[in-house]
Formats: structure tokens, C-alpha cells, sequence
């Protein structure tokens, strides 16, 4: 009997799952339904480009996939970019919470039912294996991020789905669909002029005027419209180097929270190992006790074990931060938690600062965007100039003429009257026209001005992250080829010494703790050299 209720409550469950599936596969949208641009963070993003000679063509838009598996194109810095297969999130459990009294209503009441249930259950195991697999496909990519994930792999995530940074390519679709609106001609003018009063209506020698209808078109002077487009083109080339200041920013942020948690990692590790050093000299201390040595030393031991485990709460809160920002970066929920690999991979050395600023000048979004605002500006400079020439207007007049049998003139003949029009604005006001002028000008020599400060202030801050990138390295080579191994060698003749009773306890702790503080301090050397690293990445903006 407890075999049978098991297989019923099996059947259950395959039903659930069964009913799982159904309302994953309608909520998973329409066909027919409306578009929404980017609404969803698994769809495939692709970097618009926007170059100088041709902004006018449309950038790529994303494209939905109707698979759980999309593919995200990892962006790197002056390198093509990479497919690779990501999934951001496993799929929502969207079934309704089972109740108490769901189990009982499918129950079968006679044996019958109950065999027939068991060769379902039997025909249905293959297909179940099958579910079952792709539920393990589907919550693959969440899991990797409880287990070591190199940088790379959350930078990619964090570029694919960031919201800011698809708000930033949205801005730049706008700017790009500006240009046909700035370049078309005005909008026709239509005008009806009729008389409600017959009496009343304008009359001439060829009959009586019925209707009047005109049609009018603005022509500005030639070149204004190819220069108000040239200026929206300029637009979308600042909206540009915006999406990828803030595709280097948010990269900045992964890596070096990344960094934070590989530290916090690593410092867990050293305390947990040196936790177990301490656990056997604790022992030895207890050792020599029994055989007639002080109980200071054993308290001393478990003193130091206390201490460690204090460290252990604390760096665990500072993991658990960590964690925390780097999830919040990759748009993952609370309860995921990132972890780094053990090896940092940290990149070589910076070149020297004249080949950094050189880089700089041709990749750093910053400049690249106050650039294009000079060429913007100067085409506005341009515009306000053009504004001292006249602009046209050409219409065609059409008036309906009757020669009715009341009409006042004898000689009547009711031929319609057909003519052309021709009309220019005067650009008189030149004291308007010139500060126009005056106006661009200034704007332009003020952008010039933010370039100038901007590239002073980049400069600025390669020094100083270069010289604090070699301080580190240089610091880096002293702690792994002297401080620490020399450290290790005293440490293993105290621990000796102690053994053979020929120095004390507390001359054994202080190595100890100047090896676990220099060991510490090395992972915090590599985490802070690796976020020195990843500042000049950003602040050059492609790979030095």
C-alpha cells in the first residue's frame, strides 16, 4: 500500500511538472504580440557603430531568441567581438503553489487505476529523464556562478544586460532615426478659400470666383538641410562614445568587485590553513603541559584560534559584500551568489606612459566624445552662418471661376484661373544673425576648452595609477621571492626549536603571525594591483 500511494504521489508530481511546462510555454510570449525594444535581458545585443561618413544607416537592433540558450557577444576593447552562449537566469518556477488537497483529488479508488498508473509511470521514465536534463541545462549557468567563474565570463554578462548601458544604445537609435526628420523639406501648405454668401462672392470680368486653392513648399537655401543632418550625426557619434564610456565603466565595476571577492576568498583561505597550524601547535602546547611545562602556552594557543576565528567572521561579512555589488552588477538574483577563481589572472605589467597616452587619445570615450561635440558644434557654427541667406517657397494657385447666368460682367466666359508663385524670406535682422554666429562660436571654443582639461585630467590619472601600478609590482616580486619564503624558513626553525623546548611560545606566535600577516598582505597586494590594472584599462579605454 505505501508503495502504491508513492507511485500516485509520483503521478502528481509528473503532472505538476506537466502543467509547469504548459504555463512556462505560454508565458513565453506571441508571436502576434506588440514589440518591445530590448525587453528582455536574454536577447542578443550587438555594439551599434556609428561611424563618421554614414550615421544614417540604422543600427542593429536586438533580436529576442525564443530559446532559454541566447547568445551575447562578449565585448572587448579594439577586438572583434566573440560569440559565446550565456544564459542569465534559469527559468521561473510560474506554477501555482501546491495546496494541501491537490494530492488526494487524482487518487485512484480502484486497483485498476492503480496498475494502469504504474505502465504510464514506466512509459513515461524516458520522457522524465529527459525533463529532467534539460531542468539541469536550464540551471547550468546559475550554478557556475556558485563555483569559480573567471572575470571575463561576469564582464560578459554584466555588458549583455546591464539596463543602462541598453538605455545608453537606445538613445543612440533615437539620435540615428533625428536624421531623415532634419533633412526632409517642410511639411506642404493647402489652402481652400471659398464664399458661404453667393451674393456676396468676388466676382471678374471672366465670371464669379467659386473656389480658391493653393498649394505651397518651403525650399531652404541649399545646403542648410545636409548641415542640420551633419548635426544629429554628430549627436549620435556623442550618444555613441556615451554607451561605451558606460560599457568601460560598468567593466571597471565587475572587475573590481571581482577583485573583492577573489581578496576575500583567498584571505579566508590563508586564515583557514594557518587556522590548522595553530590547532597543532595548540596540541603540542598540551603535550608539553602534561609533561610539566605552563598552561600559558596552551591558553595562548587557544587565545590565537579565537583570534583567527574572528578574522574568518569578519572576512566572510567582506565576501559577503562583495558578492553582493558583483550580483547587483550582473542584474542576478539576491540569493545567487559569484565566486572567483583561484588563480586572478592578472594581466603583465603596464607599457610605459607615453604609449598609454597615445592610446588614450585614440579609444578613451571621453575624448572621442568631446571630439565629436567640436565637429558638432562647428556645424552648428556653420548653420548660423547659412541663416544670413534666404530661403524660398513655390506654390501653385487654382481658382474655380462661374459664369453663371447672375454673374456681373457681360462678357464672362468661366475659364479657370491657373498661377504660379514664387516667395523668399529676408534675412534682414543681421544682428540676430550674427549672434547666432557669435553664439557657435563660443559654444565651440568652450568644447575645445573640456577636451583640453579632459585630456590633462586623463594624463593625470595614468601617472598616477602607473606609478602606483609599479609600486605594486615591484612589492609584489619583494613579498613572493623574499619576505615570504625567508618568513616560511624562520617559522619551520621556531616550530623546531619549540618542539626541542629551546625557545618559548610566544616567540613562535610572533613568526607565525608576521607569516599569516605577509601572506594576507600579498593577496591584497595582487587584488589592488589587478584593480590598478583594471583603472588604466578603463581609463585608456581599449587593451594597452
Amino acid at each position: 500500500m505505501y508503495i502504491r500511494k508513492s507511485t500516485v504521489f509520483s503521478r502528481n508530481r509528473k503532472r505538476h511538472l506537466l502543467a509547469l511546462s504548459l504555463v512556462t510555454l505560454s508565458v513565453g510570449g506571441c508571436a502576434s504580440g506588440p514589440v518591445r525594444p530590448n525587453g528582455s535581458r536574454h536577447a542578443a545585443v550587438s555594439r551599434p557603430a556609428v561611424s563618421e561618413e554614414s550615421l544614417s544607416d540604422e543600427l542593429p537592433q536586438p533580436a529576442p531568441d525564443a530559446s532559454n540558450e541566447s547568445n551575447f557577444r562578449t565585448v572587448g576593447y579594439g577586438q572583434p567581438p566573440q560569440r559565446g552562449e550565456v544564459v542569465l537566469a534559469a527559468q521561473l518556477d510560474l506554477a501555482a503553489p501546491m495546496r494541501l488537497g491537490d494530492e488526494e483529488e487524482d487518487e485512484p479508488k480502484t486497483l485498476g487505476e492503480m496498475l494502469e498508473i504504474e505502465e504510464e509511470d514506466g512509459e513515461q521514465d524516458a520522457d522524465d529523464e529527459e525533463t529532467a536534463d534539460n531542468d539541469s541545462q536550464l540551471s547550468t549557468p546559475n550554478s557556475q556562478l556558485s563555483t569559480g567563474q573567471p572575470v571575463d565570463y561576469f564582464i560578459s554578462q554584466a555588458l549583455a544586460a546591464h539596463p543602462s548601458i541598453q538605455a545608453a544604445r537606445q538613445r543612440v537609435q533615437a539620435e540615428l532615426e533625428r536624421i531623415p526628420q532634419v533633412t526632409a523639406l517642410p511639411d506642404p501648405q493647402f489652402n481652400n478659400t471659398f464664399w458661404p454668401l453667393h451674393d456676396n462672392a468676388l466676382q471678374t470680368a471672366g465670371g464669379r470666383i467659386a473656389n480658391q486653392m493653393s498649394l505651397q513648399q518651403g525650399v531652404p537655401f541649399p545646403d542648410k538641410l545636409r548641415t542640420k543632418g551633419a548635426i544629429v550625426s554628430r549627436e549620435a557619434q556623442i550618444a555613441q562614445a556615451e554607451v561605451e564610456r558606460i560599457e568601460r565603466k560598468i567593466t571597471e565595476s565587475v572587475r573590481l568587485s571581482y577583485y573583492e571577492v577573489w581578496y576575500a576568498t583567498r584571505a579566508i583561505a590563508i586564515i583557514e590553513e594557518s587556522r590548522d597550524l595553530v590547532d597543532d601547535l595548540a596540541k603540542v602546547a598540551e603535550a608539553r603541559y602534561r609533561s610539566g611545562g605552563t598552561q600559558q602556552d596552551v591558553l595562548r594557543a587557544q587565545l590565537e584560534i579565537d583570534r583567527l576565528d574572528d578574522q574568518i567572521i569578519q572576512l566572510t561579512k567582506q565576501l559577503e559584500m562583495s558578492q553582493a555589488d558583483l550580483a547587483a552588477l550582473l542584474q542576478q538574483p539576491v540569493s545567487l551568489l559569484p565566486q572567483a577563481t583561484e588563480e586572478l589572472g592578472i594581466a603583465d605589467a603596464p607599457m610605459q606612459l607615453d604609449a598609454l597616452i597615445s592610446q588614450a587619445e585614440q579609444c578613451n570615450p571621453s575624448l572621442r566624445g568631446l571630439a565629436a561635440e567640436i565637429q558638432r558644434d562647428r556645424q552648428k557654427q556653420r548653420l548660423a552662418c547659412l541663416q544670413q541667406y534666404p530661403d524660398f517657397m513655390v506654390g501653385l494657385n487654382w481658382g474655380i471661376v462661374s459664369d453663371n447666368h447672375d454673374v456681373i460682367s457681360p462678357v464672362a466666359n468661366g475659364n479657370d484661373n491657373l498661377s504660379i508663385t514664387f516667395g523668399t524670406t529676408l534675412p534682414i535682422w543681421r544682428e540676430k544673425i550674427n549672434a547666432g554666429v557669435r553664439e557657435a562660436s563660443r559654444r565651440t571654443s568652450s568644447t575645445q576648452q573640456r577636451l583640453e582639461a579632459e585630456r590633462d585630467e586623463i594624463y593625470g590619472r595614468l601617472r598616477r595609477l602607473l606609478a602606483q601600478a609599479d609600486s605594486l609590482v615591484e612589492q609584489t616580486d619583494i613579498y613572493e621571492d623574499r619576505i615570504i619564503p625567508r618568513t616560511e624558513d624562520t617559522l619551520k626553525l621556531a616550530i623546531a626549536d619549540y618542539r626541542g623546548e629551546r625557545t618559548d611560545f610566544f616567540t613562535l606566535i610572533e613568526t607565525y603571525r608576521e607569516l599569516l600577516m605577509f601572506e594576507t598582505q600579498l593577496a591584497r597586494i595582487n587584488a589592488s594591483l589587478a584593480g590598478a590594472i583594471a583603472q588604466i584599462d578603463r581609463t585608456v579605454g581599449c587593451p594597452y
